[in-house]
């Protein structure tokens, strides 16, 4: 499919090219002018969205591509070469149906591809189109998601940035595996949403269990197929200029580390940052904030070391933990390039070619403690239940 029907090309203003040092990232993305070959070769591709009706707020969202591009591109670039193409925008299209059409098909082509998209929107909602882009490369996908809330709202209606999970989880064929969402605040969650992430066997992890040790949430992004931050989640005096702005959250740095650890991740094949409001956005730090979050997630990828599921055994050392209270063995395995760890959850036979993705799953030197004294780590368990 020639994805450039859908695509207008980037219009930065010409001062920001003239003035631009030799090391500054605008020198080093190639900027796509609608021929298909200039995909070839490339890693990353920066996308942006410009819809923003799926927001139930009055805002700007639609131009948070532009915000984001005018820091963006005045950064300067990392140590290790990445081939980056910027597509420019999709434009806003006769229905949100259609912005979601086009948004789908443009990512399902650059992961065929090999390339990440990296979607700049919009509102969140727009992680439902993305996530209809995996529905024909016969794989299951797991979500996650750094929010302050769980977009459960009620499901009758459109489809908007409080309730694009219900479509998620709902979506027929169902190739959602697994659902996580990292930095939610307690007293803005309903008790039955919680309850029904536990039901569903999903997880939700509480902005101040992960804050504290942010090292908690590697894993879980590790584990991630698909990776969409709301903006939101970051405290309003790091970043006003969001949909929802609040006054605790995660810092700057904190939300920046996090995508990092997507970046790094192999596993990773898309990634959604969204609710970025100009009109909020003053002083513009908000956006600032969301080039260096790209940035990172960039830098982080040129870190990539071919773990799972790119390596194979021979890449980590095997560790195996009897469970002596029921005479069962957990396997575990830490990976000799990066010291990361992994937990082997075994699946039913017949079953390998839906979930063999699934079964090693990311963990920490914690769990592997916590097995070594005869206690089944949670992460562990869950994942099982999915897979019987």
């Amino acid at each position: 499919m020639d994805i450039a029907v859908f695509l207008t090309p980037v219009d930065l203003p010409e001062s920001l090219i003239q003035q631009a040092l030799p090391s500054q990232m605008v020198r080093h993305v190639h900027f796509f002018t609608g021929d298909m070959s200039e995909l070839e070769g490339m890693k990353v591709a920066i996308l942006g969205v410009k819809e923003s009706r799926g927001s139930l707020e009055q805002g700007e969202t639609a131009n948070a591509p532009e915000s984001f591009r005018n820091f963006f591109y005045k950064l300067h670039r990392f140590d290790q070469p990445l081939p980056v193409i910027d597509l420019g925008d999709i434009r806003a299209g006769q229905s949100v149906s259609d912005t979601y059409f086009a948004l789908n098909q443009t990512c399902e082509v650059l992961m065929r591809k090999g390339i990440l998209p990296v979607v700049i929107g919009g509102s969140q909602d727009l992680t439902f189109a993305i996530y209809q882009a995996y529905e024909k490369m016969e794989q299951t996908v797991n979500l996650v998601t750094v929010d302050y809330r769980l977009d459960f709202g009620k499901s009758d209606g459109d489809v908007n940035s409080k309730n694009y999970l219900n479509k998620v989880v709902l979506h027929k064929p169902n190739y959602l595996f697994n659902y996580s969402n990292i930095g939610h605040q307690r007293y803005l969650v309903e008790s039955d949403l919680l309850e029904l992430m536990s039901n569903m066997y999903f997880d939700a992890h509480r902005l101040g269990d992960i804050q504290p040790n942010l090292q908690r949430a590697e894993p879980i992004i590790r584990n991630a197929d698909l990776f969409s931050i709301d903006m939101s989640v970051v405290r309003t005096a790091e970043a006003p200029g969001t949909t929802h702005p609040g006054p605790n959250g995660f810092y700057g740095d904190q939300i920046a580390q996090l995508c990092r650890y997507a970046g790094m991740s192999d596993k990773l094949t898309s990634f959604g940052l969204f609710e970025l409001d100009p009109l909020m956005d003053i002083s513009g730090q908000a956006a600032h904030l969301a080039a260096q979050m790209v940035w990172c997630l960039l830098e982080g990828y040129t870190h990539r070391k071919g773990d799972y599921p790119v390596g194979d055994h021979g890449d980590y050392m095997k560790y195996i933990v009897p469970m002596t209270h029921d005479g069962h063995e957990l396997i575990f395995y830490k990976s000799h390039l990066t010291d990361r760890w992994w937990m082997d959850v075994p699946y039913p036979s017949g079953m390998s070619t839906k979930y063999e993705r699934h079964h090693l799953v990311p963990c920490t030197y914690e769990e592997f403690l916590q097995a070594s004294s005869e206690e089944m780590p949670d992460r562990w368990w869950k994942t099982y239940q999915k897979l019987v």
